[in-house]
């Protein structure tokens, strides 16, 4: 039996394309509006598109954030954040003021700022990603691939050891990471053709051996 994949519904948008995705690759998938769901998956999936703050506030107010540091931490459950999914996971966002984030991984989310002014904000469209060696969400990828993104805002992790992918627009940008049971990425792989539906399988295959 394929492993029952949680996708939380906190109002943030391509909740449908991510699922549908999993769905795609033969994942057994749960989208999850009520945070006790979550005892129930194997694995969960917090994607997400739009502003910082809105996301911590949606998260926070329909009672995601106990559920998910039980089910993450004491549970170990693996984790898988997606684009504002990712930059959730920072201490502190400055999206429209300073905003708390969950902390997970101690890191600033920061509006992008590339040297080429030719480059436009937001990052939109294709960009290649550098992957770190051996880092299993990306096993039969090579060592680079190009992904989709868009996103207006980046993370800069205080801890550079998480960091397992990298792309560069106008200046380096952290495109995933990795801590333990927890991996996430800024790009969106349910956008992303083959290379982005390896990710999934990967990760619904799992982190580790």
């Amino acid at each position: 039996m394929p492993p029952l994949v949680g996708v939380i519904d906190y109002r943030m948008g391509n909740l449908k394309s991510v699922a549908n995705a999993f769905a795609h690759i033969g994942a057994d998938v749960r989208i999850i509006k009520d945070p006790e769901q979550l005892v129930d998956v194997e694995k969960i999936v917090l994607p997400g598109v739009g502003a910082f703050g809105d996301g911590i506030a949606n998260l926070r107010a329909l009672g995601f954030l106990p559920f998910m540091e039980r089910e993450v931490f004491q549970r170990s459950k693996p984790f898988m954040g997606i684009c504002l999914g990712l930059q959730l996971l920072a201490k502190t966002g400055w999206e429209h003021g300073r905003n708390k984030g969950l902390g997970w991984i101690p890191g600033v989310v920061r509006i992008l700022a590339p040297s080429d002014e030719r480059l436009r904000v937001p990052h939109i469209g294709w960009n290649e990603v550098v992957f770190r060696p051996g880092e299993r969400l990306f096993e039969g990828l090579g060592d680079r691939k190009d992904f989709y993104f868009v996103h207006s805002y980046h993370f800069v992790p205080e801890d550079p050891s998480v960091v397992t992918g990298e792309c560069n627009y106008g200046e380096s940008i952290v495109a995933s990471i990795r801590k333990d049971n927890i991996a996430a990425v800024q790009y969106h792989p349910e956008k992303s053709h083959k290379s982005g539906i390896k990710v999934l399988e990967n990760f619904v295959r799992g982190l580790t051996d």
